[in-house]
């Protein structure tokens, strides 16, 4: 009668978390790691926190910089660095001097600057949904990670409740025994069922410490968010605007610009030339200045263009590939997200119908062992199955929360 309840006492307490429960128990190994929970963090903010953490940050910030240096060739007037150019010379007997200056000057093609600029503006977009796609990837990190941590913490519980009922069954059989109402054997079975039992509560803990290591790990913190818990999304399927498939869009739309910006380089850049001439000989002669421009216009370089068009084109097919499957792995993840939900509805309904079940079978149990009707084996069993039933309800609670989660994953809806 006292397991049945503790049992019920232990249940309320979990209906009515909101958030991580971590047992203030005394850890049966003594590594451990902490963790708090903190009621003003929001899982929006331990996304953030996580990610600004996060390695590929750098990546994300080398990409912002890249999208400025485009901008800014994008925007000159040159389509290249201008040269200055210097050429003196006088003749070995002094009487003859020969000097040249002038400025050289790279110009655009007809169409390779607005080509130059589209290139500059998709790198920036492309910049944008790679944040977007990477703050999605780390959201389904710390979910994951959470979900995990809760899980963990409910098997750990229920491990420690089960301890709990080992020794107060083992305190019931040691009087009996002492009383001559059970046999000795009876005594080493309820000692046995106890190692066991402890057996597993050691293993249930270090499950604890490895999903809270997981986590600090993925976050770089030890606090958690005092509700995680979401809303479905009210999104049937997945969309054109999914974080990871506006990034390979991007990036496919910024090859293309990069495939027009090459064609557009044609045969090399035409130069114009702008200089001064002085020619200078003896006393006698006249010094002679001048002025010239030069224009200077490359032809027939397709030959030599093409290999770069083609390894453009190489790398602008392998990411349509990659997004066409994207695309099915997307499709395929929302199918699982939303059958899991509906599978697990069901399975939790069935398991709160198992649950009261088990209370109620082991009610009679305990009573018929009380009276000596029924043997502590046949106790045990019983008892070990409503154990199971409590944990599976448990656990099939928070599945279904963790399964919005990733539904909510699935179709790229971040907190």
């Amino acid at each position: 009668m006292f397991a049945l309840r503790l049992i019920r006492r232990c249940l309320p307490a979990y209906a009515l978390a909101t958030s991580l429960s971590f047992a203030d128990a005394i850890p049966v190994v003594a590594h451990f790691d902490p963790i708090e929970v903190d009621a003003g963090l929001s899982l929006s903010q331990t996304i953030e926190l996580t990610l600004e953490q996060y390695p590929d940050n750098a990546w994300l910030k080398a990409l912002e910089e890249e999208s400025a240096a485009l901008g800014q060739r994008g925007d000159s007037w040159l389509a290249g660095a201008p040269s200055i150019g210097l050429f003196f010379q006088e003749a070995t007997s002094g009487t003859l001097h020969y000097g040249d200056a002038s400025i050289t000057a790279p110009l655009w093609n007809f169409g390779q600057r607005d080509a130059e600029q589209a290139v500059a503006k998709q790198a920036e977009s492309s910049a944008r949904m790679q944040s977007a796609a990477v703050k999605l990837r780390v959201a389904g990190l710390v979910r994951a990670a959470l979900w995990d941590m809760e899980l963990q913490q409910i098997r750990y519980d229920q491990a420690q409740a089960q301890v709990n009922l080992s020794e107060q069954l083992l305190a019931k059989v040691e009087r009996r025994v002492e009383l001559g109402d059970l046999p000795r054997a009876d005594l080493l079975l309820a000692q046995t069922e106890l190692l066991q039992q402890r057996s597993r509560l050691t293993q249930a803990e270090a499950e604890v410490m490895h999903a809270r290591k997981r986590y600090a790990s993925i976050t770089q913190m030890t606090k958690v968010p005092g509700n995680y818990r979401e809303t479905l999304a009210d999104v049937t399927e997945v969309q054109q605007n999914h974080p990871a498939l506006a990034a390979v869009n991007s990036q496919i739309a910024r090859k293309q610009a990069e495939v027009t910006a090459i064609k557009a380089v044609g045969s090399g850049q035409s130069d114009v030339s702008v200089g001064i001439n002085t020619d200078h000989g003896d006393e006698r002669s006249n010094k002679t200045e001048s002025f010239n421009i030069a224009v200077s216009v490359p032809f027939g370089g397709s030959a030599h263009l093409a290999p770069q068009i083609a390894a453009a084109n190489v790398a602008l097919n392998k990411l349509i590939a990659e997004r066409e499957q994207l695309i099915r792995d997307l499709e395929r993840a929302h199918h699982e997200a939303e059958h899991n939900l509906e599978v697990n509805r069901a399975e939790l309904a069935i398991a709160e119908q198992l649950k009261q079940a088990a209370e109620e079978h082991l009610k009679m149990t305990e009573l018929s062992f009380s009276l000596g009707e029924i043997n502590l084996i046949d106790l045990l069993k019983i008892q070990s199955r409503t154990q199971q039933a409590l944990l599976n309800a448990k656990e099939r609670s928070v599945i279904l929360e963790r399964d919005k989660a990733l539904y909510n994953q699935a179709v790229g809806v971040t907190p």
